[in-house]
Order: structure tokens, then C-alpha cells, then sequence
């Protein structure tokens, strides 16, 4: 007699080391899932096997119909600051950590479910999630993958048969994500909070061990976390400037400390540059708007500063300095990874500090020209590349007459930095091709997308623009659609929801 092997080779560590910081739980059984995704190539790379993931087995598993072998269902628990304002309990309300597998490159990666019903963090919602907020995730997380950004992502996406109840009845849907892990500065504040120095100092241990094993057992490993996590959130904040993404809720709890993108409910794509850009339902004030992302990124890190603080040695005066001179460090390290990213995009090379100033100033004036003639983000930088190639026009029609001369201006400061370089045109212009994307999930693509898979379970539309932007730097002519803004009137008053 043969057995099947089990779908997942799970290796809990949450589960087992962190007993108290979670709820044990189970999803809730669906009526009739179907599949409308499975991702077979992050498969391959957590080491699954795809075949047996697509098998009506895998099928159950994904809709929240069946436990696999080895895993220990839980809800964890975490608080957060939503908008400003502190929430000490939040946790997992529509969520459940099925448990971690280390993929092929031995990493250790989180398999959740979301949308798998409600557990004792709902606070009155039911849990549930809608096919049009479910493809969103996966569609916008893969690109951001395709992109180079770290981000969850998407491994599975089922109908489940079922209605969701919200502004209208939806048809109800599962995602399945995969995390470095799912601990956020929000789970820091949950046991912060209730002075709970026991259980904090277990999380720190846990988090350390896992995404920074080399500061473990050395006595300012707390410190030394905490000054990793802001290297990691000021690197990816950069990465978002650099391709036009607003999160649009960029709460403490859905801040990572492994500095992956994670929630990707109300985020959207700039079109026109405008460091204003709200997009998000719920940001009234703009909290959240592209251009204050990398302060309130900041803003986090200092709740995450306050929570560890109890674990600090030494007395509190001392520790508290301590963690401000941290903290003091994010403006530099934003401002390093920021250049990088936008040094990339010009298709310049590192240089001397003054050249750090004058790099610096040049993106920024560039900035100001999009920002000041209403060029859309992505093809503003993408046709650089055309212009130093000797094919200009796509770029100045862009422009505009009204914007001519100060693109002609700002050029010529272009190609004379890059004359400093001494590197051939044409190298430096296809260099540039693999940081300027010509795809990316624009915002009327993705609501077309959504609005077909949800009224008439079409989902062509979401798989070709799915296979558009995971290559995001290829340009094709059967792709132009892809690569082309949305009409002003598509644009006018734009909005997007968080789908909770």
C-alpha cells in the first residue's frame, strides 16, 4: 500500500516557541471552492510540488476545507496604531498561520490563509474576503515581486462558493500568503502594552533568530534588531518611491520587521507625479500619501523603539538614548538607498560625496519636472532611456510643448554627468531599461481586471495583465495596453478600499 506524501513539510517554530502569543484555531469550511490561481512557480521555489497543490486535496486545503498534514492553525496577535490612533488589540481578525516551510534556498517561509472566517481577533467582522480584493493582493504582489521589491506573496487563490456581504453581495474568496514572516511592530506593541516583559523578550528572541541569527546571545541584540529593521524599512520605502507605490494604510501592524510589503487592501500606482497622491478611502488627511510614506515609515519605527525599550539593559535614560540615536539614523540610511534606487533610474554610476549631492539634486529637479507638467511616473523614467538612445520624441511628447525647454535644460545637465562616466549610450540606456518598468498594475487595468473576475468569473483579463507585469521590463507591442495611462476621466476621483 502505498501513502501520499503530505502537501507541506511544516516546521512550526511560531507555534512551538511561542505558546501564549497566539490563538490555536480553524478555518471555516466553504461550500463549493473552485480554483481561479495557483502559483506554480513559487511552488517550485518552496520546494512543493505543484501537481499535488493543484489536486482537488490542495484545492480544500487552500479553501480552508481541510487541515493539512502538519500544520497548527493559529490567529496571531499583535496591536497596532491605525491611522495614529493605538489599538491594543487587533491580531489576526480574517487570518490563520497554517505554519512555515523552508524553501529551496533554506529559507523559513510563512503559508497563511486569509479570508479563512472569523476567529477571536475579528472584533465583529466575518472574516471573510471577496474574489476582487483576493486577485488585487495577487496580481499587485506578484508585480511588486517582478519588481525586485520584497513583498508577501500570492501562492493560491480559491472561490469558495459563497456570498460576501459588503457594499453589495460579492462572491467570497481565499488567498494564500506567503511571508518571511508575519511579525510586525504591531506584535512588539501588542505585549509592550500590556507590560508583558516575558513574553516581549521571547518575541525578540524568536524574531532575531529569524531574520538576523548573528545577534543572537550578544547583549545589545535588542538595540542591534531594532537598527536592522530600520535598514530594512528604509531600504523598501525607497523601493516604493522608486516605482511609484502607495501602500495607503501604513498602520504599526502592517509594518514587517522582516521589511517585506505586507496588506496590499487600498494601495495603488502613481500615475501623473504628484507627491500628494492619495488613493486610499479611508486617508482622509492624507497621512498616508506617497511623498509622507518614508516619515511615517519612521513614525513606525519609533513605536517598534518604544516597545523594545523594556528589554534594553541599563537604566531607562541611557536606553532611551540609545534608541534615539537609532532612530537618528533613518534619514541617512533613507537618503542612501533612496540615491541608489534613483541613481539607478538615470543610469548613473556611485561617486565621490560631492557627486552624492549633485546626483541627489538632479533626480529631485527631475522629480519637479514630472511633478510640474503632470508626467505620468512610469513612462517619465522609462523613456529616458529612449532620448539617450537618440529617439527623444516619446519622451518630449510627454512633456509637452509647455515642458519642452525645461527638459531641454535639465538633459543637457543629464548627459553631461553621465559623460563623467565615460560608459557608451546605448549601455547605459539598457541598463536603465532594467530599473525604469514600462509594466506596472495600473490602477483602471487592475479595477477592469477585478470587475470581470467578480460579475462574470472571467479571468482572462486578469491573467494577461498578471503575465504583463511579471515582466515589467520587457516592452512588446501586443503589450502596449499595458504600458499605456489611463484616461483622465479613468483617473478623476480614483479610490481604492481596504476589502476587509
Amino acid at each position: 500500500m502505498t501513502t501520499t506524501p503530505p502537501l507541506f513539510a511544516f516546521d512550526n517554530r511560531y507555534a512551538r516557541e511561542l505558546e501564549g502569543l497566539y490563538a490555536p484555531w480553524q478555518p471555516a469550511a466553504v461550500p463549493a471552492p473552485r480554483w481561479l490561481r495557483l502559483n506554480h512557480a513559487l511552488a517550485d521555489e518552496l520546494g512543493l510540488d505543484a501537481q499535488a497543490l493543484a489536486s482537488d486535496t490542495g484545492l480544500a486545503v487552500f479553501a480552508g476545507n481541510q487541515v493539512p498534514d502538519g500544520a497548527q492553525p493559529l490567529a496571531q496577535a499583535y496591536a497596532g496604531h491605525q491611522f495614529g490612533g493605538f489599538s491594543p488589540q487587533l491580531g489576526d481578525g480574517r487570518a490563520l498561520l497554517l505554519g512555515e516551510v523552508i524553501d529551496r534556498r533554506g529559507q523559513r517561509r510563512d503559508i497563511a490563509l486569509k479570508g479563512s472566517g472569523r476567529t477571536p481577533f475579528s472584533r465583529g467582522g466575518d472574516g471573510k474576503a471577496a474574489v476582487g480584493p483576493v486577485l488585487r493582493e495577487y496580481v499587485i504582489s506578484e508585480a511588486m515581486h517582478a519588481l525586485g521589491l520584497p513583498t508577501t506573496r500570492t501562492l493560491a487563490a480559491v472561490a469558495t462558493g459563497e456570498t460576501i456581504r459588503r457594499d453589495r453581495a460579492l462572491p467570497g474568496a481565499v488567498l494564500t500568503r506567503v511571508a518571511a514572516s508575519h511579525i510586525r511592530v504591531g506584535t512588539f506593541q501588542f505585549f509592550a502594552a500590556r507590560q508583558d516583559t516575558d513574553k516581549l523578550r521571547r518575541l525578540a528572541d524568536h524574531t532575531i533568530a529569524r531574520h538576523d541569527p548573528a545577534l543572537a546571545g550578544r547583549s545589545d541584540r535588542d538595540l542591534q534588531l531594532l537598527l536592522a529593521v530600520i535598514d530594512r524599512q528604509a531600504r523598501l520605502v525607497a523601493q516604493w518611491m522608486g516605482v511609484g507605490f502607495i501602500h495607503g494604510v501604513m498602520n504599526t501592524d502592517n509594518t514587517t520587521v522582516s521589511g517585506e510589503t505586507i496588506d496590499y487592501g487600498p494601495c495603488a500606482f502613481l500615475e501623473a507625479y504628484d507627491p500628494a497622491t492619495v488613493f486610499s478611502s479611508i486617508d482622509h488627511h492624507g497621512r498616508y500619501a506617497f511623498g509622507n510614506q518614508p516619515g511615517i515609515a519612521h513614525w513606525n519605527l519609533a513605536r517598534l523603539a518604544e516597545a523594545l525599550l523594556p528589554l534594553l539593559p541599563g537604566d531607562a535614560d541611557a536606553a532611551v538614548a540609545q534608541l534615539t540615536e537609532a532612530l537618528d539614523t533613518f534619514g541617512t540610511r533613507f537618503d542612501a538607498h533612496w540615491l541608489a534606487v534613483h541613481r539607478a533610474k538615470l543610469g548613473l554610476e556611485a561617486g565621490a560625496d560631492d557627486r552624492d549631492r549633485d546626483d541627489h539634486a538632479l533626480a529631485i529637479d527631475y522629480l519637479g519636472l514630472l511633478q510640474r507638467h503632470r508626467v505620468d511616473f512610469t513612462l517619465g523614467w522609462r523613456r529616458l532611456s529612449d532620448a539617450l538612445r537618440g529617439q527623444p520624441g516619446a519622451l518630449q511628447a510627454l512633456f509637452g510643448p509647455a515642458g519642452a525647454d525645461d527638459l531641454t535644460v535639465w538633459l543637457a545637465h543629464w548627459r553631461t554627468r553621465l559623460q563623467q562616466q565615460g560608459t557608451a549610450d546605448d549601455a547605459v540606456a539598457d541598463r536603465m531599461d532594467r530599473h525604469n518598468p514600462i509594466h506596472i498594475p495600473r490602477n483602471h487595468l487592475v479595477e477592469a481586471a477585478l470587475q470581470a473576475a467578480t460579475d462574470a468569473q472571467d479571468l482572462q483579463p486578469f491573467e494577461r495583465l498578471l503575465a504583463a507585469v511579471t515582466h515589467p521590463w520587457s516592452e512588446h507591442a501586443a503589450d502596449a495596453l499595458y504600458a499605456r495611462p489611463a484616461l483622465p476621466e479613468q483617473q478623476a476621483g480614483y479610490q481604492t478600499f481596504c476589502g476587509t
